[in-house]
């Protein structure tokens, strides 16, 4: 396992282990599981409705004696309801306390909706006091960010966005290299649509190096300097994703890989009205869904 250094100097593993969809009378067992196949870094949000179940396991993992609190690498992030600066503050304390934690190592605007600006400056108050280690934000396209970026006195460290090899965000990589922003890819594999995991030219890169699609897609994403949060609730698979560290992608398999963007998501567009309106009914109607 590798870091990323962040800009302002943290740490944070390259590789991590995400909790969308897990539910939470599951999600405790899931995350001691991911810890005990080596995951140091979590990834859950207010919306997931996960985050005491995320809490719980980490205690019972440092209580245990599984890894130590400073190993951990603990995310959580702000939903559209919770933007501007109050709402923003009072977020941050109930994703604290839900976790049990005395500080979060990362912290992330969830949509570019709403005032987050205004989050955003109760964020960079909150990083200041030392109570978070890093702040950031998901989902935000190339404009958007170097908008944000434009703007504020203290610039995100981390860009959570949709990144696998149907979407593969060049212009967007290019503008975060620029502005000093790290790439993390959540959902790498687009839970598997689009046929992601029968692509021929994965598979037969796949076979080339005896690995499997999903450690594929994962080596391509690391070897280009992006942060992954993969998700699985089989121990099994949980240790196959973190199987990627032995082996690396040639010239040809990169090229290759390439050629399958289609410049379209596969998951969450923000640029459609529908999507927005399908984001902003969650605070109503509060399914489990794309997030």
């Amino acid at each position: 396992m590798e870091d990323i250094l962040l800009c302002n100097g943290v740490k944070m593993p390259q590789e991590g282990f995400g909790v969308f969809q897990i539910p939470p009378q599951d999600c405790k067992e899931v995350v001691l599981n991911a810890i005990r196949a080596g995951y140091r870094l979590l990834d859950t949000a207010s919306s997931y409705k996960n985050e005491e179940a995320v809490g719980e396991a980490i205690r019972e993992a440092v209580s245990g004696g599984l890894v130590k609190r400073g190993e951990l690498f603990v995310t959580t992030k702000a939903y559209i309801q919770e933007m501007c600066y109050e709402n923003l503050k009072e977020a941050f304390a109930r994703s604290l306390e839900k976790l049990g934690l005395d500080y979060l190592d990362l912290y992330l605007i969830h949509m570019p909706l709403g005032d987050y600006y205004g989050a955003w400056r109760a964020m960079e108050e909150l990083y200041g006091e030392g109570r978070i280690r890093a702040i950031g934000v998901c989902n935000f396209d190339a404009a958007r960010l170097m908008d944000l970026c434009y703007n504020v006195s203290v610039k995100p460290m981390v860009d959570q966005i949709e990144r696998h090899p149907h979407y593969q965000r060049t212009e967007d990589l290019a503008v975060m290299e620029k502005l000093g922003v790290r790439p993390e890819a959540w959902a790498p594999f687009a839970e598997g649509l689009k046929g992601m995991f029968t692509e021929p030219v994965l598979q037969r890169i796949a076979e080339k190096h005896g690995r499997t699609t999903a450690q594929v897609i994962l080596r391509w994403n690391i070897q280009q300097g992006v942060a992954v949060i993969p998700k699985s609730v089989h121990p099994e698979r949980m240790r196959e994703n973190l199987a990627v560290w032995g082996f690396s992608l040639d010239e040809a398999d990169m090229t290759a890989i390439a050629a399958l963007d289609t410049k379209c998501p596969s998951m969450l567009d923000c640029s459609r009205p529908g999507e927005i309106d399908r984001l902003y009914d969650y605070l109503n109607n509060p399914v489990l869904t794309t997030l």
